[in-house]
C-alpha cells in the first residue's frame, strides 16, 4: 500500500504485478479507482458551456455517449484529461476526472461556469473498474444489459438492487467497464465481482503497465499544463467543428500547431535491449544532442520487452527513427515506434 492523492492505494495484491497484468489481459481484473473524481454538471445549455473549457465536441454527444476530452488553460496547456458523459437528461453531463487533479478541476469548472452551470461532486460514490476479455461475461451475470453496451457508452442500471452507473470504457486497452456505485455498497459489489470465476484484484503497478502498453497518457507524467493536445498526439480529440469554430482556451496556439505542427511530439519508444528506460531518461540523437525525454517507461509484460513513451523533436518523431537513451550514463539504442505496443481490444459493436 502507498499514499496517492490522499488515499492509501494498493501497488499490488498477493498475485504480484506481473501476474496481475497478464491476468487482466487474459481474463478479468478488478481495480478500485474510487480515488477518481466524479461529478455532475447541470445547466440550460450545458454542452455549450463546457465547450468553453474543453476542445471536444460535447454538443454532438447523444444520451448515454461518453467522450474523452481535455480541460485546457488559456495557453492551450492541459489542466487534466477527463471523461464526459451525456446523461439521459439534456441539461446534465457526468464527469470523471483524475484523482490528483479533482479538487482543482472542480473548482476551476465551477468558477469558470458560474451562472451557466452547477457542479455537484459525488464524493458519496466509489468507482470500480472491471477490465479484460472476460469482463463482459462476468458483469452480464449481475447486469444482463451490460453485454449489449457499446464502447464509450453509459447507462444507469442496478446491481443486486443497488443503483449504479456503468461506463463501457477503461484504462487498460482491454474491453471493460467502470462502475459508479454508492460508497455504502462498494465493498459488497467488489466482493461479488471478485467471487466470479476469472476475476482477480489488480493494483496500481499493473494498472500503470497496462495503460503504458496501450499507449495511454498518465496525467502529470505524459501530459501537463505546459503540454498542448497537438504536442501530446491527442489532436484527435478536437473534432472538425471545434477546429474550425474554436471557442476553447488556447485556441490560437492549438490552431497554429494543427496547421504548422508543434516543435515536439509524444511518441512510442522501444528500447532495443532488455533494460527499461524510466521517466526523465534523457533522449539523444545519433550525434549525442539531447532531443527529448522519456515521460513513462518500464517493462511491458504482454509485449515481453521494455516499453516507453516520451517527447522528441518533431523531426525525429517518425516511426523507425533511431535514438539513444542515457541510462546510468550509458547510451542505449532505441527506436521510435507506432503506439500502442499492444493492440486495443475495445468492443465497438453491440455484443
Amino acid at each position: 500500500m502507498v499514499p496517492f492523492a490522499g488515499y492509501d492505494m494498493p501497488v499490488n495484491y498477493p498475485l504480484g504485478v506481473l501476474k496481475e497484468h497478464l491476468h487482466a489481459r487474459a481474463h478479468a481484473g478488478l481495480f478500485d479507482v474510487s480515488h477518481m473524481g466524479q461529478a455532475t454538471l447541470t445547466g440550460k445549455d450545458i454542452a455549450a458551456a463546457l465547450e468553453t473549457l474543453v476542445p471536444g465536441d460535447i454538443a454532438g454527444l447523444k444520451p448515454g455517449q461518453i467522450r474523452y476530452t481535455l480541460l485546457l488553460n488559456d495557453q492551450g496547456g492541459i489542466i487534466d484529461d477527463l471523461m464526459v458523459t451525456r446523461a439521459d437528461r439534456p441539461d446534465t453531463l457526468f464527469l470523471v476526472v483524475n484523482a490528483a487533479c479533482k479538487d482543482g478541476d472542480f473548482a476551476h469548472i465551477a468558477a469558470k461556469l458560474a451562472g451557466k452551470a452547477t457542479l455537484t461532486r459525488h464524493d458519496d460514490k466509489a468507482l470500480l473498474a472491471l477490465q479484460g476479455p472476460e469482463a463482459a461475461s462476468v458483469l452480464a451475470k449481475f447486469i444482463p444489459a451490460a453485454a449489449r453496451m457499446e464502447f464509450m457508452t453509459s447507462r444507469e442500471d442496478s446491481f443486486d438492487g443497488v443503483p449504479v452507473r456503468l461506463f463501457r470504457s477503461g484504462y487498460t486497452g482491454e474491453d471493460g467497464y467502470e462502475i459508479s456505485v454508492p460508497n455504502t455498497a462498494a465493498e459488497n459489489i467488489a466482493k461479488a465481482l471478485l467471487a466470479a470465476p476469472g476475476v482477480q484484484p489488480i493494483g496500481l503497478g499493473a494498472r500503470d503497465s497496462l495503460r503504458l502498453e496501450a499507449g495511454l497518457c498518465l496525467y502529470g507524467s505524459d501530459i501537463d499544463t505546459a503540454t498542448s493536445p497537438v504536442e501530446a498526439a491527442l489532436s484527435w480529440v478536437i473534432g472538425k467543428r471545434r477546429r474550425e469554430q474554436a471557442g476553447f482556451p488556447g485556441a490560437a496556439r492549438i490552431q497554429k500547431e494543427l496547421k504548422d505542427g508543434a516543435t515536439r511530439k509524444r511518441v512510442g519508444i522501444k528500447p532495443l535491449g532488455r533494460a527499461p528506460a524510466r521517466a526523465h531518461t534523457e533522449i539523444q540523437d545519433a550525434s549525442g544532442k539531447k532531443v527529448g525525454e522519456i515521460t513513462s517507461g518500464g517493462f511491458g509484460p504482454s509485449f515481453n520487452a521494455p516499453v516507453a513513451m516520451g517527447y522528441v523533436d518533431t523531426a525525429l518523431a517518425k516511426p523507425g527513427t533511431k535514438l539513444n537513451l542515457i541510462v546510468r550514463g550509458a547510451a542505449l539504442p532505441a527506436e521510435v515506434v507506432t503506439l500502442p505496443f499492444v493492440p486495443h481490444r475495445y468492443v465497438k459493436s453491440k455484443a
